[in-house]
């Protein structure tokens, strides 16, 4: 089940598509046999369209300023998420450092397997098969591209999602940002930058 966001465009004369028809036609099915209601398909999309990167902003925020946050959020990302009230559902969690030395880097090279619960829905860049091919083969070069420019002494690792398992970065935190609260320091914090395309923006 998809919602109008992940639905694929519209067809040539404006009508449904292929894949949208068999969306609509799957849903009130599923409504009709009462495996949910009309009101639920439209919570959960509702649900799936309040999801941003602001979510995983205030993560990263909380990470930089909670040593023991940080500690519990590397260890096992999903419980340390739930434990602040995000709900993630069956999604495994794994958060990656990033540093003066080491560079993450998140792709799905299969498909788009994204952490939707902390960063809303993916870029369509990140979708793309060029994206996927390329970032695992070359990283520094798409990295240039995106406009990040890093030492050659800093390491650069790619990391995979699965069906089952999704990666965010925690970007390296800036440098004069000690005396910041939480909520200036999430405002540092882009999509980009939890992707690893990117870094945290400087105050």
């Amino acid at each position: 089940m998809t919602d109008h966001n992940h639905a694929p465009p519209r067809g040539p004369n404006g009508g449904l598509s292929h894949y949208q028809t068999m969306e609509l036609a799957v849903s009130e099915l599923l409504i009709e046999k009462g495996l949910f209601s009309e009101q639920k398909l439209q919570g959960e999309i509702a649900a799936m369209d309040a999801r941003s990167p602001e979510t995983g902003a205030r993560v990263v925020a909380l990470a930089w300023s909670d040593a023991a946050f940080k500690a519990r959020l590397l260890d096992d990302g999903t419980a340390a998420c739930e434990s602040i009230g995000i709900d993630m559902g069956p999604t495994r969690l794994v958060v990656v450092e990033s540093s003066a030395a080491i560079h993450n880097v998140i792709v799905c090279t299969l498909c788009s397997c994204y952490p939707r619960m902390l960063l809303g829905l993916p870029p369509d860049w990140y979708k793309t098969a060029n994206y996927r091919s390329r970032v695992v083969r070359e990283p520094r070069a798409v990295l240039r591209e995106f406009g990040t420019e890093l030492p050659d002494d800093v390491v650069v690792r790619v990391h995979d999602n699965t069906a089952d398992m999704r990666y965010m970065v925690l970007p390296a935190r800036p440098k004069g940002t000690e005396s910041m609260d939480r909520e200036a320091l999430a405002k540092l914090v882009t999509r980009d930058s939890m992707i690893g395309v990117g870094l945290a923006m400087t105050p």
